[in-house]
């Protein structure tokens, strides 16, 4: 009647509170027929049927509310299950209390949010239906049964069955809660295994397509080398047809270094076997090879940190990584970027700091994903920042994007190489 996979977990678990509630319903019923015709039983049966009445009317709003199919709150799931607790209270009131063989049913509505809630919804449930067991053992409208030849020996019964009651709501609010944090963290876990196994299997994907355009690109690059080879060699006579071509020759050569390096680095060995470097001159070899290719953007360099300075892995992913955030911010900015680095032994900081017009509500949340850009169409394909992203965390690093007063901020952390301290005179 109301299943629906797009439905929350609160929601379907409502719509179990909705059924569970109808056959408690039935079973009062049930139960005040019984005592009423067939144990002849004198009890308060107005007030008692009110009640069952009232939680009726209760699971017919219940039912009108699910069809709407509004998102359940943590709160809301809540006040559903207290209502559980003081109808079922209001009905041991009025048939024996604490006496009732029916007081252990306080168990199934703790159960319920220890299973379903949040732990502290679970400890305010254990302390409110531990107070209402406690009231019932001293305000109640006793069951019509004579126990004053074994006063004593009732009593000393219904105070065991008291601590009883005690120990398993302690017991079931602290398990429960506990083995439902657990299984929240395992699902965690897994989906954090299958979003890593989903974006390793996007960069294979990435990294496939572009070893194949390389080669692809390959041939009609070495065509174009000899056409303006022989069209150099044809027109030498004409000044300005020659530094074009020259140009265009230029172009293409970088071009064909750029395929190769490519290829080269698909071929690259795993990162853990890459050579280390001295931090401040990896920093500075990937800030000149940036600086040629983006000669007209405006930067300053602010590093510090310990000396001698650690080492760190210098791979062509690692720099290529920090290449494209450069770029990123590049793109964002309006007049110039400021870049502060700094170190320790353990990691290094790097702040990429622009003057842009910063990140949207949407980049923030969407930042890093493949193939999402903010960039206009066809200036970018939305891969650069999830390749960074990717082959940084790969490292051990992480990448973060916020928004700062005039512009964007790129945060990068990475691990140096670690090295046997050495005593030094």
């Amino acid at each position: 009647m109301f299943s629906n996979s797009s439905q929350s977990p609160l929601s379907k678990n409502l719509h179990r509170l909705f059924l569970l509630r109808n056959i408690v319903i039935a079973a009062q019923c049930v139960t005040f027929a019984l005592a009423h015709w067939i144990l002849e039983m004198e009890l308060p049966w107005a007030p008692m049927v009110g009640v069952a009445v009232m939680l009726a009317v209760l699971n017919l709003a219940t039912w009108v509310r699910l069809r709407r199919k509004l998102p359940v709150s943590s709160i809301e799931f809540f006040v559903q299950l207290l209502v559980d607790v003081f109808a079922l209270s209001a009905l041991l009131y009025f048939s024996g209390g604490s006496t009732n063989p029916f007081i252990s049913l306080y168990l199934l509505p703790l159960t319920i949010a220890a299973a379903a809630l949040p732990w502290a919804y679970t400890w305010i449930m254990a302390a409110i239906t531990i107070s209402c067991y406690t009231l019932l053992l001293f305000y109640y409208v006793p069951l019509p049964h004579d126990h004053e030849e074994h006063n004593s020996e009732f009593n000393l019964h219904v105070s065991g069955m008291w601590l009883a009651f005690v120990l398993s709501t302690v017991l079931i609010a602290w398990f429960v809660v506990k083995m439902g944090i657990s299984i929240r963290e395992r699902d965690k876990d897994l989906a954090l295994a299958r979003e890593q196994a989903l974006r390793n299997e996007q960069i294979i994907a990435l990294g496939t397509l572009a070893a194949g355009a390389a080669h692809e690109l390959g041939t009609p690059l070495a065509t174009m080398a000899v056409v303006t080879g022989e069209l150099q060699n044809e027109y030498t006579e004409n000044n300005e047809f020659q530094s074009n071509i020259r140009i265009l020759r230029d172009q293409i050569a970088h071009c064909k270094r750029t395929l190769t390096q490519l290829l080269a680095d698909a071929g690259q060995a795993r990162a853990e076997d890459g050579s280390g470097q001295a931090v401040d001159h990896f920093l500075r070899q990937v800030l000149d090879k940036w600086q040629l290719m983006r000669p007209s953007v405006q930067f300053t360099y602010r590093g510090s940190g310990v000396q001698p300075a650690p080492q760190i892995l210098n791979t062509q992913l690692l720099s290529q990584s920090i290449l494209n955030l450069l770029n990123n911010a590049a793109d964002a900015s309006l007049k110039h970027i400021e870049i502060e680095v700094n170190w320790n032994y353990q990691e290094l900081h790097l702040k990429i700091l622009d003057d842009g017009e910063g990140l949207t509500g949407e980049a923030v949340q969407r930042a890093g994903q493949p193939f999402f850009t903010s960039k206009a169409p066809g200036q970018g394909f939305g891969i650069g920042l999830f390749l960074a992203n990717a082959n940084i965390e790969r490292f051990g690093g992480s990448v973060r994007l916020t928004n700062r007063e005039g512009g964007a901020c790129t945060q990068v952390i990475l691990p140096l190489i670690r090295q046997s301290t050495q005593s030094t005179i």
